[in-house]
């Protein structure tokens, strides 16, 4: 396929700098979020014709083993990651399995694709299928400043939830408001989780939307209410955290892993951005050329939002 966009994630910053747990075989074409049009197919592909705008599902996966003929495609025993397996989509074209593309809805152009099919299908697979939000609840999402923070806040919201969100500068808070959260505070305030409890009358959340690790992953524990679930899908601040088991077990908490999505969860994102009620937020849009200097904001952690890469132009 042509790439249009591709959008960078922490992934690609463990790429480049041999931060993964799995080795990666060099040289290597970073680039996970794609878009763009289809310009040739193979003799066996039906139903997929030259000049379709596309996006790729990033955990490219084999739809033969057990769990994908169970529809769990994200922990697919064969599964590989674009742009870390195999050569990904900060590139002029990429060649990937016909079943890992689906075709964008009316509504949808190529730069909000490259801006939602890795980091919010990753929301809504935690918010929609490894836990089942339900309208009233209370969910914590961290880093609203991210591209999964800044989702699952809207996915949140868009299922009746109400959401408190944090953010590591006042802009970052400033946008988890603006994008529908009720209360925004800062993680570098060792006292944030009393003032997360506070805002609920001292109950507690009943959901976290986790994704970085660490010391935080540590913390979230003690905004939750009882029966309440953390979801965790990364690692960028520690893999190795502690768990105090005691009030884990005695206020019947859940943690719950969530990798990837499956493709009901692909699908159900680019509905819900096509009927506008997910809608990416977009840091800044580099050309290909420049494409470091995207990673250097991503890595500085200045951006806002998601940062894209252009392919092609017009």
């Amino acid at each position: 396929m042509e790439v249009h966009f591709c959008g960078l994630n922490h992934l690609d910053l463990w790429v480049e700098e041999g931060g993964l747990p799995v080795p990666v075989a060099l040289p290597r074409v970073p680039g996970a979020e794609v878009s763009g049009v289809v310009l040739r197919t193979g003799r066996e592909v039906r139903g997929l014709a030259p000049g379709v705008r596309v996006a790729v599902q990033s955990n490219l996966f084999c739809g033969t083993c057990e769990f994908c003929q169970m529809g769990e495609e994200s922990i697919c025993l064969n599964g590989r990651l674009l742009g870390v397996d195999c050569d990904g989509g900060l590139a002029e074209r990429v060649c990937v399995p016909a079943h890992a593309v689906v075709p964008l809805p009316e509504g949808v152009g190529c730069k909000e694709a490259a801006a939602l099919t890795l980091a919010a299908s990753t929301a809504m697979h935690i918010l929609t299928h490894r836990a089942q939000v339900q309208p009233g609840q209370w969910v914590l999402v961290m880093a609203a400043g991210s591209g999964v923070g800044s989702a699952a806040i809207q996915i949140a919201r868009g299922l009746g939830a109400r959401v408190i969100t944090t953010g590591s500068t006042p802009e970052k808070r400033e946008l988890g408001l603006r994008l529908g959260a009720e209360l925004a505070v800062d993680v570098s305030d060792p006292d944030w989780p009393r003032k997360v409890r506070a805002h609920t009358g001292r109950r507690g959340v009943d959901l976290v939307v986790e994704h970085i690790g660490g010391a935080v992953l540590e913390q979230v524990f003690s905004c939750l209410a009882r029966n309440g679930t953390v979801v965790t899908c990364g690692a960028t601040a520690g893999r190795q955290p502690t768990l105090a088991l005691w009030p884990f077990f005695v206020k019947q908490h859940r943690l719950i892993g969530s990798y990837g999505r499956n493709r009901a969860s692909l699908l159900r994102t680019l509905e819900w951005a096509a009927t506008g009620r997910l809608r990416p937020v977009l840091d800044s849009v580099h050309p290909l050329e420049r494409a470091l200097d995207g990673l250097v904001r991503l890595r500085e952690r200045r951006a806002l939002g998601k940062v894209l890469i252009q392919v092609k132009s017009g």
